[in-house]
């Protein structure tokens, strides 16, 4: 039996027409087309840039099953170009060992783009939909990233694992004073600096830190410095050369160490992409690691 729904081309169709406003907004080109089982297609999601359409498959597929999907797709979206990131429960640690196989580098439909700019609220971002699983811009936060373009004026920001920037372009076109963008990669950082230059906007290179976030929290708390919002993104999992950090385990330790260097009024902004987490546990999470800090 196959794990996709009959009348596919259908159910597609009608995911994008739920889009609503977003279809016809210039000033946003980015956004989640297709949302699993919301959407009538469950462990499958597609987020669209511009025309073109990067589908995310959260179970195994078949080979014949995968076809299927995408052909169904472009005759539902008639897009450029569909990229296809297979996204195994255990792609953490996969992903070291079969990338090509995870995040095929060439388009499965459609024309190969290699890089290309998307908009979101107005501001601009370099897409790569061939370069691995992560194509430039997490979709999921960008109510959260206009809320801090609209609140940003004048105040300074710390963007922890800031990937390419986007919360940082985000409150520097919103008019912070300053904004430090903290990450382990230096490659991702400078694609944010691109992404900075892309909307007109001055880069410096001592707010593109690459290093583990924790060692960096630290620092700055013992320098004393604070910042007015702190922004708290971090991946589900990630390591580096002296960390390890599981969100559902962590991120008590996370807000902590991130709550101090909140200024007095401050704001500490925490998101979390792990859908399998409970709001409720989030949130004891998070406030225990606040009043751990005794903030």
């Amino acid at each position: 039996m196959s794990a996709l729904p009959p009348r596919l081309v259908d159910t597609l169709r009608a995911a994008r027409a739920r889009r609503g406003a977003l279809l016809s907004d210039a000033a946003t080109t980015a956004f989640r087309l297709l949302n699993g089982a919301g959407d009538g297609v469950p462990d499958v999601t597609a987020d669209v840039f511009g025309d073109v359409v990067v589908v995310s498959l959260y179970r195994d597929l078949s080979e014949a099953e995968e076809a299927t999907l995408l052909d169904a797709a472009v005759t539902a979206w008639t897009p450029r170009s569909v990229y296809l990131k297979r996204r195994p429960r255990e792609a953490r640690v996969l992903a070291n060992v079969a990338k090509d196989a995870l995040a095929p580098e060439a388009a499965a439909r459609g024309e190969a783009v290699e890089d290309f700019v998307a908009k979101e609220n107005g501001l601009c971002f370099h897409i790569r939909p061939g370069q691995g699983l992560s194509v430039g811009l997490y979709l999921d936060m960008r109510d959260t990233r206009a809320w801090l373009q609209a609140q940003a004026g004048g105040l300074t920001v710390l963007n922890l694992f800031a990937y390419t920037c986007g919360f940082g372009v985000a409150a520097t076109a919103g008019g912070a004073k300053r904004v430090l963008n903290l990450d382990a990669s230096r490659r991702v950082l400078e694609w944010g600096e691109e992404n900075a230059r892309l909307n007109g906007q001055a880069v410096d290179r001592y707010d593109y830190v690459a290093g583990d976030v924790f060692d960096w929290l630290q620092r700055l708390s013992k320098k004393g410095e604070a910042f007015d919002v702190v922004v708290a993104d971090p991946p589900s999992f990630s390591t580096t050369r002296t960390t390890r950090f599981s969100a559902a385990r962590d991120y008590s330790r996370l807000a902590e160490a991130a709550s101090r260097v909140v200024a007095p009024g401050g704001r500490l902004v925490a998101c979390c992409n792990l859908a399998g987490l409970p709001v409720r546990r989030f949130e004891t999470m998070v406030l225990e690691g606040v009043t751990r800090a005794g903030r």
